[in-house]
């Protein structure tokens, strides 16, 4: 029986595969030589989930991996059309992040509502200036994106006692469809984006989206960043259409230090890490091994993606 190869796109710190050592043939590569070796792989594992090497290297005929795993939630940086039209099988990291990036929105949404960076800022400045900040409980929260990350912030707003509405690619039980989505942002206080990147979804939050938002509302991108036009919600802020925003994730990144971004008021920046808490790496390790062990005895994968839709169905 012929050794699986297994070709692991590269970053820095690589994965921890020890279980499977005399299993499988692990092979590397980087941006520069993926396309030389892409054809002799059985299983490609995208360990650089930053990269978009894949789809500069699986176009043109010949041998693909059967499989591709990417260590992300998010898909888009590798899918192309050869990719979809293929019959290789696309898994995803899907549960490794729901939870830390629940809990990130909610630090962004206790840290926006009690102003601690004005607070922080105050400090730094040796000022002593007394404010009044809002009440959390009983306040209004769209979360668009219905998968397991946004249902695991749905839930930990919950906990809050944040009223939460779900909004998903069609209408189901408990989940409102894109139809919904300006009548109900209208009266939110919060709006967070956790959706994954496709076609309908690009762009989706533009300067309508944000004329529709109250004042007194505050943006939150956890999801991807080309959801957002980002020069229409930095005007949004200058303009006080809406009070406040955080995004996670950006439409390039890393953010060029020239970036406009930095210096807009209201808006908190951070360097894509809500979902990233100590030990996240070897989770996502882990999470591989264990599918490659389904995969290896013929059963099933989880984590399919249709690969058509840019997501796991079924949520």
């Amino acid at each position: 029986m012929t050794t699986p190869t297994l070709l692991v796109l590269d970053a820095e710190p690589p994965p921890r595969l020890g279980r499977l050592t005399g299993r499988v043939r692990i092979e590397h590569a980087d941006e520069s030589t993926l396309a030389e070796r892409l054809p002799h792989a059985d299983v490609l594992l995208v360990w650089d989930f930053t990269s978009h090497a894949v789809r500069k290297a699986w176009p043109g005929a010949g041998p693909r991996p059967r499989w591709v795993h990417t260590a992300s939630a998010g898909v888009d940086h590798l899918m192309c059309p050869e990719l979809a039209a293929s019959d290789t099988v696309v898994t995803n990291a899907r549960g490794v992040f729901d939870q830390p990036i629940a809990e990130y929105v909610a630090a962004l949404v206790l840290a926006l509502a009690k102003d601690l960076p004005r607070t922080l800022e105050f400090q730094r400045e040796r000022t002593w200036r007394h404010r009044e900040t809002r009440k959390v409980a009983g306040t209004r929260a769209v979360v668009v994106g219905s998968g397991p990350i946004g249902r695991a912030i749905d839930r930990t707003l919950g906990a809050l006692d944040v009223t939460t509405a779900l909004v998903g690619r069609t209408r189901r039980d408990g989940v409102h469809g894109p139809e919904d989505l300006d009548r109900l942002i209208a009266r939110a206080d919060w709006v967070i984006a956790a959706a994954p990147l496709t076609e309908q979804t690009r762009g989706m939050f533009d300067s309508r989206r944000f004329g529709v938002m109250q004042p007194s509302a505050c943006f939150i991108n956890v999801g991807r960043g080309p959801l957002v036009v980002e020069e229409a919600l930095a005007e949004a802020l200058r303009r006080r259409w809406i009070t406040a925003a955080a995004l996670d994730v950006f439409a390039s990144e890393p953010l060029d230090p020239a970036s406009p971004l930095w210096e807009v008021p209201g808006l908190i920046v951070s360097p894509h890490m809500s979902g990233d808490t100590v030990g996240w790496r070897d989770e996502l390790a882990q999470q591989f091994i264990q599918l490659y062990e389904r995969w290896e005895a013929g059963q099933p994968l989880v984590n399919v993606v249709d690969k058509q839709r840019g997501y796991v169905p079924g949520h």
